[in-house]
């Protein structure tokens, strides 16, 4: 897997959220103009392999914001995380235009919750800049019966999508989108099975931080997190995408014994 200038392979690497939002469901993640660089720089120092800049929530009930919002957001705070520091970022979008105005600025991925779908235009803007794509799996109506189907089916189409408009095999990861679409027995499913998505011939990333499929407030999840990252390394996962990198970076480390 190719991001930016940077090829991971045969490990687990840590994705470190840093949102630009002020309603990001885990408080702690949110972060400004005035203190990103701070956060990026702390992130990197515990252990994170790329920044997952966010402008929009996505938590359950959020109120969408317009592509041009994202941008106001994010076009200060990308600017000086490329100036400072040499490490992939990651935009999370599904806006077109959005992720055009991340790239011109030298952003090196989109992480797309809706999978390339949500916005007609989106492949055709990754592949022209030559970046990588997080394709998630997302739905408008709640799955329900077996899960793995719809699933596969989704990513498996939205990853040609992105191969028909000219990405590059090696830029694309996938996310099975766990939180979205899905009810907390099918977000454990699809969790203790991930590595069935590995049959669909991409490297995977996995999004399970502090997420309500662990019951309580989120700042008692840390432990249910962490735990879910162990088992991501033991299924082969390539990314974890998480708040707290340290304690993340630390259960990989002690898994691979380095």
């Amino acid at each position: 897997m190719i991001i930016g200038n940077k090829k991971f392979e045969n490990y687990t690497f840590v994705m470190a959220i840093i949102n630009l939002t002020p309603d990001s469901f885990w408080a702690a993640s949110r972060k400004s103009a005035d203190n990103v660089l701070f956060a990026v720089e702390r992130a990197i120092g515990d252990g994170a392999a790329v920044i997952d800049l966010g402008a929009q929530s996505t938590r359950p009930g959020y109120t969408e914001v317009t592509a041009d919002e994202e941008i106001l957001r994010f076009e200060k705070p990308l600017k000086m995380i490329k100036e400072r520091f040499d490490i992939p970022v990651s935009l999370d979008t599904y806006f077109s235009k959005s992720a055009s105005a991340a790239l011109e600025l030298g952003a090196d991925m989109i992480n797309d919750v809706w999978g390339l779908t949500h916005d007609g235009d989106m492949a055709q803007v990754v592949a022209k800049h030559n970046a990588s794509a997080c394709i998630m799996h997302n739905a408008k109506c709640a799955l329900s019966g077996d899960i793995w189907q719809p699933i596969e089916e989704f990513l498996q189409k939205s990853a040609q999508t992105a191969l028909n408009a000219g990405v590059d095999k090696n830029k694309i990861i996938l996310d099975g989108g766990i939180g979205f679409a899905k009810n907390k027995e099918q977000n454990f499913e699809l969790l203790n099975g991930y590595e069935k998505l590995s049959a669909l011939g991409y490297p995977l990333l996995l999004g399970t931080s502090r997420k309500s499929m662990f019951g309580g407030d989120p700042a008692e999840r840390l432990a249910q997190t962490v735990a879910s990252t162990r088992l991501a390394a033991q299924k082969g996962v390539l990314f974890v995408r998480v708040h707290d990198v340290k304690e993340n970076a630390l259960a990989i480390r002690e898994f691979y014994g380095n």
